[in-house]
């Protein structure tokens, strides 16, 4: 193909997560049922909606409430500064709860007995991936709160990229550093021929869809497995309480990569399949499931820096400084906050007009399955504007 390229770089910059249609081209990865039209697929929503809400259930004690901090100092000649992401952080988070300090506000969402975890965005590495400099002041404030740095994970799909996006050891002591992809002395298979991946899966919680690819054997590592489920990360549903959702602000064609995306998306597996039939659908209906649905308690979009074309990648030339932190426990209304900020650089630069309602249709779903707000008239926006 005259590309000088390894898989694995080229996952880093397609992340897989972009469109299926890429990934099947490149590798040549047979299909089926992909071109299968949309009224005809059918999925296991329904037993999403069988299991009772509880109190952390989306979208969470603030629904169609968002903070916005912005600081024009939090990022200088591609640096980001970390105490302006502190300081953004402490302020989104004072505004969004009311509360009068910082502990206070933290322990609306999560108490001293809680696993946490973390869940970033490091599929286009160090170049735009959730920030390091956001994650160590979440951190910070947690422990400040007095959660124990041993009940705090960060985790993602694969855990070579999170190592590659800057989240080691050294950077995060104490804290578990761990992804559903895995790898062992250089290795994605054991002494058996089994994938590390499976013993992350959880079989009993699944996204089921009609629709289904055939991955080779270089690609399945990426994938653990094919058919028509789509399994949880026992990260997940098994070895956290509570889910700090900590996106990254990027766009995704005309729509966007955020809140929703990154947890569909990134707590399953076999996720290539769904891209071309079910993407909106995917974004809305994986995070209905409980292990999801109940378990995140807070959205943090790291929009310091993002993109605004090129996404989920990260091409340089659609980089740029947003200067931004959105929180919020509504999901949906983050997502539709974060959307708008996207839209307006997109038109500014010229590549989009009006809003896309193809790009918003996740939003819909979403807040059909009472996940949160999707109508921005709906949406109460507190702007906090920082020097």
């Amino acid at each position: 193909m005259g590309l000088n390229l390894s898989r694995r770089d080229f996952f880093k910059l397609t992340t897989i997560t972009s469109i299926g249609l890429t990934v099947s081209s490149f590798f040549g990865i047979k299909t089926k049922a992909q071109d299968k039209p949309l009224e005809e697929i059918k999925t296991n929503i329904a037993d999403a909606l069988k299991h009772p809400r509880n109190a952390n259930s989306m979208p969470g004690k603030f629904p169609g409430k968002v903070a916005q901090v912005n600081h024009e100092n939090s990022i200088k000649d591609n640096v980001i500064n970390a105490d302006a992401a502190y300081e953004m952080l402490a302020k989104g988070m004072l505004s969004l709860t009311g509360a009068a300090t910082l502990p206070e506000a933290w322990k609306q969402f999560v108490n001293e007995n809680d696993r946490i975890g973390l869940k970033v965005n490091p599929v286009a590495g160090p170049t735009l991936s959730t920030s390091v400099e956001l994650t160590q002041a979440i951190v910070k404030q947690l422990e400040e709160s007095g959660i124990r740095t041993k009940n705090i994970l960060i985790w993602d799909r694969r855990e070579p990229e999170l190592h590659d996006a800057g989240f080691t050891d050294d950077k995060f002591p104490g804290i578990k550093i761990i992804g559903t992809e895995r790898q062992e002395n250089d290795s994605w298979y054991d002494e058996n021929g089994k994938l590390y991946g499976e013993r992350m899966i959880d079989k009993e919680w699944y996204y089921w869809a009609n629709c289904e690819m055939e991955y080779d054997a270089e690609t399945m590592p990426y994938m653990i497995n094919q058919g028509e489920y789509s399994y949880f990360s026992k990260i997940a549903t098994q070895m956290v309480d509570k889910i700090i959702n900590v996106p990254i602000l990027k766009n995704a064609g005309a729509s966007i990569t955020l809140c929703l995306k990154n947890l569909a998306y990134g707590v399953t597996s076999n996720t290539a399949r769904l891209h071309k039939p079910l993407w909106s659908e995917t974004c809305a209906e994986v995070c209905a499931f409980p292990p999801i649905r109940d378990k995140v308690v807070l959205n943090i979009v790291d929009g310091i820096k993002g993109c605004f074309n090129g996404g989920p990648g990260a091409d340089p030339q659609f980089i740029t400084d947003y200067k931004t932190l959105l929180v919020g426990t509504d999901p949906v209304a983050v997502d539709r906050i974060g959307y708008d900020i996207i839209l307006q650089k997109r038109i500014k630069e010229k590549l989009q007009k009006v809003e896309s309602e193809r790009g918003m249709k996740f939003l819909g779903l979403a807040s059909d399955l009472e996940l949160g707000v999707s109508d921005i008239n709906k949406i109460k926006l507190e702007k906090i504007e920082m020097a």
